[in-house]
């Protein structure tokens, strides 16, 4: 059996959710021979995953979204870094309730990028996703040795909504080392920079933008792209509406643009990271989930992204979760043959993420009682 699951945000990690499946499936089948690759899509939880693999921890002290220092963890295995810009500039360090859509910044991901470039770095994973920011990595570039000047020649302050005032960009003082170094950007998220799909319009709300806000982050963002176009050229235009371009409130633009990083699914960036293949080729049958199976599952998550390597190995794959908003059509459409949500065995949400591991040694049983016994 080969347990390759996410993290079940709010109540267990991908490592956790791995120990309470392997214990309930050994009520049902004792002595059952169970591996374990946890896994993550680029999104916060990135870095504890290629903890588990084995990559060594690295701490560093950086500046927060709103400019309280941090510490931040990344990991390192044989010149392989991975770095979750959630870490230096998520959610996670806003204070509860208290958002600041306009002026959060990715200062601080930028001090980790280098990090890890002093801990001896020639490639970057870097996972985006998670972010209190929108924008679009300028904090993250300034960090790194850009220079963004209003018409005083004066830099510009952090966040997004301070981008409307840009006159100048100059990316002549990059790190050198970036252009020696591979970065990858690993997101589940295919969105431009801006427009009706953009970083501000669709993820803004969710990071405090009220509609003004949203408008406001748009338009500078926009604007953004101008002065970048104006500074290295038509490829600024270009980036804006590629793939991953919206990611992170624009911190992919950022790693696009200023660091040429290559975009890729953040699962797949992710299994190959992990050493997930050479797991599978062991496995007879696989376990993934994550704590919610819905729409937004489907498209570059990671379950979906486990399942479609299993089923082009031929082997069966059942989920285990926290919710299940999923039809079965769905479900086996990409490629999970049934799917066991915590929700069925306690209908109360908080009860049921308050007593998640349980919960899950208990739909774990039931899993291998009706496939494996």
């Amino acid at each position: 059996m080969l347990i390759a699951a996410d993290k079940f945000k709010g109540s267990l990690t991908a490592v956790e959710v791995a120990e309470h499946v392997t214990a309930g499936l050994r009520r049902a089948v004792p002595g059952l021979d169970v591996a374990a690759v946890p896994v993550a899509d680029g999104g916060d939880g990135t870095v504890a995953a290629a903890l588990a693999a084995g990559f060594t921890r690295h701490e560093a002290w950086v500046t927060g979204p709103t400019g309280t220092p941090v510490t931040a963890t990344f990991a390192l295995r044989g010149g392989i870094a991975v770095v979750e810009m959630a870490e230096a500039s998520g959610l996670q360090h806003l204070p509860a309730g208290v958002f600041a859509p306009l002026t959060a910044t990715t200062y601080g991901t930028g001090e980790l990028l280098l990090a890890a470039l002093d801990a001896g770095a020639t490639s970057i994973v870097f996972g985006v996703g998670g972010s209190a920011t929108t924008d679009g990595g300028a904090g993250m570039l300034t960090a790194l040795g850009a220079r963004f000047l209003d018409a005083d020649g004066e830099p510009v302050a952090p966040g997004g909504g301070a981008l409307r005032d840009l006159a100048t960009a100059d990316l002549s003082g990059l790190d050198p080392r970036l252009a020696k170094t591979e970065i990858v950007l690993a997101s589940d998220v295919d969105n431009p920079l801006t427009g009706p799909k953009g970083a501000p319009a669709v993820y803004g709300p969710q990071k405090g933008a009220s509609e003004e806000d949203v408008a406001t982050l748009d338009a500078a963002l926009a604007h953004y792209a101008e002065v970048l176009e104006r500074a290295v050229g038509p490829k600024a235009a270009e980036h804006a509406l590629a793939p991953g371009a919206g990611a992170a409130g624009g911190i992919g633009y950022g790693a696009l643009v200023g660091l040429d990083a290559a975009f890729r699914p953040g699962i797949d960036v992710m299994l190959d990271v992990l050493g997930f293949a050479p797991a599978l080729a062991k496995a007879t049958f696989v376990i993934t989930g994550e704590g919610s199976l819905d729409t937004q599952t489907l498209h570059g998550k990671a379950p979906a992204g486990v399942a479609a390597a299993a089923r082009a190995a031929g082997l069966d794959v059942v989920a285990v979760c926290g919710r299940l908003q999923l039809t079965q059509e769905a479900l086996s459409a990409a490629g999970i043959r049934r799917a066991y949500a915590l929700t069925d065995l306690e209908p109360d949400p908080a009860r049921c993420m308050a007593e998640a591991g349980p919960l899950l040694e208990r739909a774990a049983e039931q899993l291998a009682r009706d496939f494996l016994v």
